[in-house]
This record gives C-alpha cells, sequence and structure tokens, in this order.
C-alpha cells in the first residue's frame, strides 16, 4: 500500500511541474501573434487599395472614352468638339477621383472629321496613381480605352 501512495504522489508531482510554462516564455503569443498579424496585413491591405485605385481608374477611362466620343460626334464644329470632348473626359475622370492631367486623349475620324456618316474614334490612357508613392515621376500602371462614335447622317 505503501508504494502505491508513494507512486501516485510522484504523478501528480510530475504532472504539476509540466503543466506550469517554463520561466521567460509567458506572454510571447500575444507579442509573436501581434507581430506576425501585422507584418502579413499590411502587404494585403495595400494591394486590395492598389487594385481597388486600378479597378476604378480602368472605370474611369471608359467612360471617358464614350463621354469623349459621343460629344465629338454630336459637336456643331470641329473647334468645339475638341474642347467639349477634352472636358467631357475629364469630367468623367473627375468622377472617380482622378486628375484630367493624367490622362492622354487621341482624337481619330475615319473620313473628314465630322462628316455625316463618318466614325470619331476616341482613346484614352490614364496613369494610375498607386498609393503610397508619391515620389515616383510617372505611375508604373497605365490603363487605356477606345470608344467610337458615328457621326449621324441627319444630324
Amino acid at each position: 500500500m505503501r508504494l502505491c501512495r508513494e507512486a501516485s504522489g510522484l504523478r501528480a508531482e510530475s504532472v504539476r511541474a509540466d503543466s506550469q510554462p517554463e520561466a521567460g516564455e509567458e506572454g510571447s503569443a500575444v507579442v509573436e501573434f501581434i507581430f506576425l498579424g501585422l507584418l502579413l496585413l499590411v502587404p494585403v491591405v495595400y494591394l486590395v487599395i492598389a487594385v481597388g485605385q486600378v479597378q476604378a481608374a480602368s472605370f474611369a477611362a471608359v467612360g471617358a472614352a464614350d463621354a469623349a466620343a459621343a460629344v465629338y460626334a454630336g459637336a456643331p464644329d470641329a473647334e468645339a468638339a475638341e474642347k467639349n470632348a477634352a472636358d467631357a473626359a475629364g469630367l468623367a475622370l473627375g468622377d472617380f477621383g482622378l486628375e484630367a492631367d493624367a490622362m492622354l486623349m487621341d482624337i481619330r475620324c475615319s473620313d473628314t472629321c465630322l462628316a455625316p456618316g463618318s466614325t470619331v474614334t476616341v482613346s484614352i490612357r490614364v496613369e494610375v496613381p498607386l498609393p503610397g508613392l508619391p515620389w515616383t515621376s510617372g505611375s508604373p500602371v497605365v490603363v487605356d480605352s477606345e470608344s467610337t462614335q458615328i457621326v449621324e447622317r441627319f444630324g
């Protein structure tokens, strides 16, 4: 009987000794979780924001090209058409928070511009400003769009 008590006493002491953490190990899981969480979370958040900027610029370029081609094709003369097309494209870019200075617009006509039945093609290229990179002279991401409109035959 005495041996059983001693054996059970040893087991109880060894269990208690194993359940306590070693000195210097207390609280390190919280620090590791916060450090690794920030280390992994910051790039993911930046990637989501950057992809959102590129997608917004893509939508803006499509809208600007469509608006500029429609306005150009409906204008009464070529002089007013070019100015109105640039204004319409700038307004479409402004709706998505982009500056009109980041836009490059090219207008091509199939025949004589604004002749009835001719087509007007407007190409828009937009440099996408990426967040956190204000010191770069040019953006590494450029989106473009092209739209074609037919000048009405009977005005």
